[in-house]
């Protein structure tokens, strides 16, 4: 096809099953593998307890533990469906748990909708948006407008 080698195509299947790969670790509460991004990843928080934009694996890091240290104990991810959007974009719908530090609410009894959007290429996850509140942010964010 085109002159490409088969291990240069990203199949959306490849891609389903990689996005389930790294969710399944998140629904045991690691958060400590990284060998499916992109070593140039972008990584977005929304909104929640600390919106970001960072950059790289370093910056994933960073982003991510700052998202992490809102919680009192252990943050939970609960993921209620998947959604291929096209050929590099993977929806996943999830339920947000835990307790936050700073208002001691906890989060499960408030039903936290959440999402995120999976960006793929090459077998690599090259952007990953994070909305903590699904219902608050726009389709076209989502990747579900046209």
């Amino acid at each position: 096809m085109l002159g490409l080698r088969d291990t240069e195509l990203a199949m959306p299947q490849e891609n389903l099953d990689l996005v389930r790969a790294i969710t399944a670790d998140w629904e045991q509460g690691d958060y400590s593998r990284t060998d499916w991004a992109h070593p140039e990843i972008e990584y977005v928080i929304a909104d929640g307890p600390s919106p970001g934009t960072w950059t790289g694996l370093a910056g994933m890091a960073r982003g991510w533990g700052d998202f992490l240290r809102a919680w009192e104990g252990e943050f939970r991810c609960v993921v209620e469906g998947y959604r291929e959007l096209d050929g590099e974009r993977v929806l996943v719908l999830q339920h947000f748990g835990g307790r936050g530090k700073t208002s001691g609410l906890e989060v499960t009894h408030m039903a936290t909708k959440a999402a995120t959007v999976f960006q793929i290429a090459g077998g690599k996850v090259t952007r990953l948006l994070v909305c903590f509140n699904r219902e608050q942010t726009p389709d076209a964010d989502l990747g579900l407008s046209e």
